[in-house]
């Protein structure tokens, strides 16, 4: 019997499986009980484009937890942003096998105010 952890990574390759066929630069996140972690990758070129996470230092000054939907959708504003600046507007949303809702909703919701189209 699979625990939860491997059963929310057989979610995620199949969506990544997916992604790799279209061809699109994704947003992936990472949650942890303490932090929340967006990039854009584009997996043709196996780069990371741009990063952002609560564990930046200009991000802890703007927010007191990483952990709460209020520092989620800082992450997304914040991951539209370097995005931007990048050129990149049009991406696929890897949400790693999380189920949307809370902190993963907050900041989907967030990038895609901020610019992002997914």
């Amino acid at each position: 019997m699979a625990n939860l952890k491997d059963r929310r990574l057989r979610r995620s390759r199949k969506t990544r499986y997916k992604i790799v066929e279209i061809g699109a630069v994704r947003l992936c996140i990472h949650r942890t009980n303490l932090h929340i972690y967006a990039q854009l990758i584009d997996d043709n070129l196996h780069k990371t484009i741009a990063c952002a996470s609560t564990l930046e230092p200009e991000v802890k000054k703007e927010i007191s937890s990483g952990s709460t939907v209020t520092a989620a959708s800082f992450i997304g504003k914040r991951i539209a942003e370097k995005g931007k600046m990048c050129g990149i507007s049009n991406i696929a949303f890897d949400r790693s096998g999380y189920k949307f809702h809370g902190r993963i909703k907050a900041l989907a919701e967030s990038a895609r105010q901020n610019g992002l189209k997914f």
